[in-house]
């Protein structure tokens, strides 16, 4: 995988927070950190995708039917002992 040359710019506040993870070697420099953070973000993204996704399918599934819970907690018990 090829890789880009960025430049940013970030508060003295972000710089030390940076350096201070690296120091407790979380990271071994600033742009494995942005990485690990670009990483978590995308996997964020797509845990949101999913979620969406699922909402979307139960609200096409139909009218809700009526949830009796301790009737559940029984055939769950029967099933599951």
């Amino acid at each position: 995988m090829g890789t880009t040359r960025k430049t940013i710019t970030v508060t003295e506040q972000q710089d030390s927070w940076i350096k201070a993870q690296i120091t407790a070697g979380e990271f071994t420099n600033d742009s494995e950190y942005i990485r690990d953070l670009i990483r978590r973000d995308q996997a964020g993204q797509a845990d949101i995708e999913a979620i969406r996704a699922l909402l979307i399918e139960g609200e096409e599934s139909g009218e809700p039917q009526p949830f009796n819970g301790e009737q559940f907690k029984q055939e769950m018990i029967a099933k599951h002992g």
